[in-house]
């Protein structure tokens, strides 16, 4: 079998089926990314692949970042301002020692996806892969809207700060009919999490003055963050996401919370409790907000971040020295917020990811005690981070399969910073028809194509659409073609 061929990850002639026949050519709906809407909105070539594989405008790949450490690249060749060219084969280097890993694999499908250069990827090929990639990239096609486009993208959901005035959102949507995709925000409150953090009082001011609310209590959060839901869903948003490192339910009166959110204005340490209190009651009052809006809620949890403290202070954060987190009870935690929520009929429609698979048991089977009010109104997210692999998007399909009902899952997101990461759905196709393949051919499902080709086009795509609502003005069958074989 040759590098990435038209079969691979495809282990029979079912899972070939399904995905050749049903799931390949599916629209996408990115409901989570990190693609900056400025650079979305200027629509810019990039100067070369360096710039849009390793250092993406404001951003960069923490992900491509790491095995460069782990290969002894200097770090001059990484962040630092090494010449770009130098950094291309720095990477290509790394990317010889990299086989097993999944960056080699989704490394290889962008290049064949995008620049349709078939050659494995080494110090010898890079050369003129560089060159050829390069003239690529100062064409139209490789501006990040057609990029967006020519991937069969039809909705990208950014992450946004509530104090964020979405300006950029503003503007693209003015080209939404052109472009042919929409581009929608989604509310990350980190800022607003992060009480302990410097630049608390700074922060609350920023969202005090943009949502027209002068903050000087917890009530007084929640009433701005109120007024920034109601701005981002006239502006399209339907998510909102939440970062939760670990967590603990302490539930605190307003006393309490007024108490600590004065502390944290004025830069006072904060006891773990404190800050227990104050994350679930900020979370309480987010899931009513989501659920009187009829959002989503997400949550990302049990993960270490920034443990090379000297390389945070000189590099900042998502830069590569994060780890899988190890809290054990993250998950009964979040099952006691959810039993405290249900009690006032607050529980809006949720996703969870955890960065430790050792949580995904827990947190699927604790779906199935509040699910009511719509279908699989709460589910387990696709494979996260270091577990975005080949056998960990098996194992999350497995479980939700196993411990729910996996044909409503909303299935794929890039969780990307790169225009280029779009093969990260097809990867993930590839994974799910192979599943159903292989319960076709161990007889555990019925052996019938049409029957499983609608459940693996429902979760690539179909699923999201009637799930986050995010085209209230159209039905599927307008948009796209999303019955029968795609």
């Amino acid at each position: 079998m040759d590098l990435l061929d038209n079969d691979f990850l495809l282990g029979n002639d079912m899972a070939k089926k399904l995905f050749h026949d049903y799931a390949q050519n599916m629209p996408i709906i990115d409901f989570h990314c990190h693609l900056n809407p400025e650079e979305i909105y200027e629509n810019k070539n990039y100067e070369n692949i360096t710039k849009i594989w390793l250092n993406e405008g404001t951003y960069g790949d923490h992900y491509k970042w790491r095995l460069m450490r782990a290969n002894g690249v200097p770090e001059k060749l990484i962040t630092g301002d090494g010449d770009d060219y130098d950094k291309f084969m720095a990477w290509a280097e790394t990317i010889e020692k990299s086989m097993g890993n999944p960056l080699y694999e989704w490394t290889h499908l962008e290049l064949k996806r995008f620049f349709h250069i078939d050659e494995v990827f080494s110090r010898k090929t890079a050369p003129e892969i560089w060159k050829k990639a390069n003239a690529l990239l100062q064409t139209e096609d490789f501006k990040p809207r057609n990029l967006i486009k020519n991937s069969n993208v039809k909705a990208v959901c950014t992450t946004d700060d509530p104090a964020s005035d979405l300006h950029y959102h503003k503007e693209i949507k003015k080209d939404e009919a052109e472009n042919g995709f929409r581009t929608l925000p989604a509310m990350r409150p980190d800022k607003l999490i992060q009480i302990d953090r410097d630049g608390f009082a700074a922060y609350l001011k920023e969202l005090g003055d943009i949502s027209g609310v002068q903050i000087s209590s917890f009530k007084d959060i929640i009433k701005a963050l109120h007024q920034r839901f109601t701005f981002f869903n006239e502006m399209g948003g339907r998510l909102s996401d939440h970062s939760l490192l670990t967590y603990h339910f302490v539930e605190a009166t307003d006393s309490e919370l007024d108490a600590i959110v004065n502390k944290g204005v004025n830069n006072e340490d904060l006891t773990p409790k404190e800050l227990d209190q104050y994350i679930t009651m900020l979370l309480e009052n987010l899931m009513k907000l989501n659920k009187e809006f009829d959002w989503t809620m997400q949550f990302h949890v049990n993960s270490i971040r920034d443990l090379n403290r000297p390389m945070f202070d000189k590099l900042g954060a998502d830069t590569g020295y994060d780890a899988v987190g190890t809290q054990p009870d993250i998950a009964g935690e979040l099952q006691k917020l959810y039993t405290k929520m249900r009690s006032s009929n607050d529980i809006p429609k949720s996703i969870f990811y955890s960065l430790n698979d050792n949580d995904w048991m827990q947190l699927a089977t604790m779906m199935g005690a509040f699910q009511e009010g719509g279908q699989q109104q709460l589910q387990l997210g696709a494979g996260w981070w270091f577990n975005d692999t080949a056998e960990g998007m098996d194992n999350q399909l497995r479980i939700f399969a196993q411990e729910s009902l996996l044909p409503n899952f909303v299935g794929m997101l890039t969780d990307s910073r790169s225009f280029l990461s779009y093969p990260r759905h097809e990867y993930f196709r590839r994974v799910l028809c192979n599943f159903y393949g292989k319960l076709a051919e161990q007889g555990r499902v019925p052996n019938d194509e049409a029957a499983l080709g609608q459940i693996v086009q429902d979760i690539s795509y179909n699923n999201a659409y009637k799930f986050f609502g995010f085209f209230p003005d159209k039905t599927p069958d307008e948009l796209f073609k999303t019955t029968a074989k795609a």
